[in-house]
């Protein structure tokens, strides 16, 4: 994989926070008014019921409570692009984890004490503030981004198993589409295909005559949450190509090989 040799965009700290808090307060009223048996349904998340999912939505937050009330590590800091593909390595303990924190109180509970802990922590937290997590020391505010697309695209998960309408925060939605399009362009350098996530993001990548002027002759275009699923192998390219959830034109327009960037 290589490795991110620069940031491709900045995100405002503030911004960030906000849209995290947010999303996880939408996810968190969803969880307190489903009705008890919805938390036994399966979600296609190997064997994770809605419980261990909103289980496992608690600690995108939870995380940073923990990274901010342990000691700040030594650097230096992984990049921020360096993180969706240090994902799947790191799948079988999270799946341990989530599966004993269900089972340890009722969902609402630990939306609360995580939500109750975080308004403590994370005001006053500092975007250069070092965090410990399971990929190396990350500043406080690549952290953040992070946790926002773990929020973002866990929502989509509990929208889609639960039979729910979670709104999105458009800040939150925005982010976790933009850190995953910037990954697509680390992970397949280049100017030849022009990938479209309207409103929020278009990025350029792989290897071959770089466009200049007029239309692309390589573009892909998609929804956010088609490009999220897409992105962490919710959806196939070729189950989206199908139902025409996605569009890919020209001879290097096929993502295929390149996808899921996360799972």
């Amino acid at each position: 994989m290589p490795p991110a040799k620069k940031r491709l965009r900045s995100y405002d700290h503030e911004r960030t926070r906000t849209a995290l808090l947010a999303q996880f307060e939408h996810a968190r009223e969803a969880v307190r008014g489903l009705a008890s048996d919805r938390f036994a349904l399966p979600t296609g998340l190997g064997t994770w019921t809605v419980r261990e999912l909103a289980a496992h939505l608690t600690m995108a937050l939870e995380a940073v409570n923990q990274g901010l009330e342990a000691p700040e590590p030594d650097g230096p800091a992984v990049p921020l692009l360096d993180w969706p593909f240090a994902t799947a390595s790191r799948a079988g303990g999270i799946a341990d984890r989530v599966e004993a924190l269900a089972a340890s109180r009722e969902p609402e509970e630990l939306f609360t004490v995580v939500a109750d802990r975080a308004a403590t922590l994370l005001p006053e937290a500092p975007a250069d503030r070092l965090i410990a997590t399971s990929a190396g020391a990350m500043r406080l505010g690549d952290y953040l981004v992070t946790r926002t697309v773990e929020l973002v695209v866990h929502t989509d998960d509990l929208n889609r198993a639960a039979g729910l309408s979670v709104p999105f925060d458009r800040q939150a939605l925005a982010t976790a589409t933009r850190l995953l399009a910037d990954a697509l362009a680390v992970r397949a350098p280049g100017a030849s295909t022009e990938v479209r996530i309207p409103p929020y993001a278009v990025v350029q990548c792989v290897e071959g005559p770089r466009h200049t002027r007029g239309t692309p002759p390589n573009v892909v275009e998609a929804e956010p949450l088609v490009w999220l699923r897409l992105a962490t192998g919710r959806t196939a390219w070729h189950e989206a190509l199908a139902e025409a959830e996605v569009s890919a034109s020209g001879e290097r327009a096929d993502l295929s090989e390149l996808l899921p960037l996360m799972s």
